[in-house]
């Protein structure tokens, strides 16, 4: 047999044992053919450099964050989610008795917005005063003295202090 031959045709009869003996060994001859000669993939064995001089790039999805950065993220997120099922269940509790006003409902959604947003101006504002008139201050010691400065600043809801000292 050839090679190139399909071998026998398939009729529902069962091989002898010579056409089974020249099928095995047709294939068995077919599994052991060499490698075609064009490569169907390569793989590059050459170490990498510890370091280059190509900047990192930037991949599409979530930014690059610290750990930190990205585990709170996920519990606001996480936080923020757990609050629409029951919000939901509510509404539809209220639209189904027929107590909820379509009015109320929207006053009550936009209501955080329509307080947050003045407040938010109102502590910019002041915020932006404070910094344009710092406060001057006039010593006059006569003797020896010790002076410290200390700067404060503390941020966030739960606080944390990083006091400078100069």
């Amino acid at each position: 047999m050839n090679e190139s031959s399909p071998g026998p045709v398939r009729t529902g009869v069962p091989l002898t044992d010579n056409q089974a003996a020249t099928e095995a060994a047709r294939i068995i001859a077919d599994a052991y053919r060499p490698a075609p000669a064009i490569p169907t993939s390569y793989r590059d064995t050459s170490p990498l450099p510890a370091h280059g001089d190509t900047p990192p790039v930037v991949q599409p999805g979530v930014p690059p964050m610290s750990q930190r950065a990205v585990d709170a993220s996920r519990l606001m997120l996480t936080a923020g989610l757990a609050t629409v099922p029951p919000g939901l269940i509510a509404i539809g509790v209220l639209i189904a008795s027929r107590q909820a006003d379509p009015t109320v409902i929207g006053m009550i959604c936009a209501a955080p917005a329509a307080i947050a947003v003045p407040v938010l101006a109102l502590a910019r504002l002041f915020t932006r005063v404070a910094e344009a008139a710092p406060d001057e201050h006039h010593h006059h010691y006569s003797g020896p003295i010790h002076q410290e400065h200390t700067t404060t600043h503390t941020r966030g809801i739960f606080a944390r202090t990083h006091n400078d000292h100069r």
